[in-house]
């Protein structure tokens, strides 16, 4: 499978988009054992991680629950100005023995979880219906005028990506009635384009046919990084009339990974864990990232405004 770019959801902390509360997500192909041991792709990883408030890290592959606690030695470790990171994680999902984990690695002075819940896939007569459950996590800031949102998050199997997807609108149905919360994100890596989710299979996927979802990267997007690949495979979708009503349109830009880190072909290939790294719109700069001008990868932007500035 073509490994997706990070996707970057922008939410500003002033009106001035002095400060961002950034949202990422980012899947990890194979995120074990020996990419740990891989120094080259750890730094590429955690350059990453650094660039974000907030990240999804999908396909992680850990038994023995070292990959977190050894990010946070990285993000910690050399931390400047008291930026400390915290991270919260999945248990280990799958139907056989092949497993995976999501994990959120978030800014604490930025950042806490209100509550988390992985989603039980049992409902009458439509039962294990995802590969993966979503693990639900419930983020609050004192810093945006949305002052908290969930964010759910999916890695599917491409085979059953189609029902899958739209089983995600039984997800928002359950955890609004559960939380009685008012604003969602879906994303991650959806497998959601070309020959996995075909033009006449959106017709049967609520995510799609209900208006009150709405969805950030369209169907021609590109979202892989292999030159013979063209699919929007990775997406963001929201729903609640607030956090979809902060949103900046158009503010998307793309970021080639390899060439702002000076990179072969064959260093991201054989990796296979390098994802794109965030850049900004000329009108969103952060004051920590600077845009690098026209490149060939994606990632997309939610900006959002808000009352107060981090102090």
């Amino acid at each position: 499978m073509p490994q997706p770019p990070t996707f970057l959801l922008l939410l500003l902390l002033s009106t001035g988009s002095a400060l961002a509360l950034r949202l990422c997500s980012f899947n990890v192909r194979s995120f074990g054992e020996a990419k740990k041991e891989n120094k080259n792709a750890m730094d590429v990883i955690v350059k990453v991680i650094k660039r974000c408030d907030i990240i999804l890290l999908m396909e992680i592959k850990d038994s023995n629950n070292i990959i977190c606690p050894m990010l946070m030695d990285r993000l910690n470790g050399n931390s400047r100005k008291g930026i400390m990171y915290n991270y919260v994680i999945s248990s280990r999902l799958g139907r056989n023995t092949y497993k995976e984990q999501y994990a959120f690695l978030y800014k604490e002075k930025l950042l806490s979880v209100k509550k988390r819940y992985l989603y039980h896939d049992y409902q009458a007569g439509d039962t294990d219906v995802f590969s993966r459950e979503p693990f639900v996590v419930w983020f609050q800031s004192p810093y945006t005028v949305v002052k908290d949102f969930v964010i759910v998050p999916l890695h599917t199997t491409p085979e059953t990506s189609v029902k899958e997807i739209d089983e995600l609108a039984d997800v928002y149905t359950d955890m609004k009635h559960r939380w009685k919360a008012e604003n969602f994100i879906f994303m991650g890596d959806f497998n959601a384009g070309c020959s996995y989710v075909p033009k006449k299979a959106w017709k049967n996927i609520r995510l799609r046919t209900d208006p009150g979802f709405v969805w950030l990267i369209g169907d021609q997007e590109d979202t892989t990084v292999k030159e013979s690949t063209n699919c929007a495979y990775d997406r963001i979708v929201l729903r609640g009339q607030e956090i979809i009503s902060f949103v900046v349109h158009g503010s998307n830009r793309t970021f080639d990974f390899q060439k702002a880190y000076g990179l072969t072909k064959e260093e991201v290939q054989l990796p296979s864990c390098l994802s794109v790294p965030l850049s900004w719109e000329d009108e969103l700069v952060s004051p920590f990232e600077a845009t690098t001008g026209d490149t060939t990868l994606g990632h997309w932007t939610l900006s959002l405004k808000a009352h107060d500035s981090v102090t």
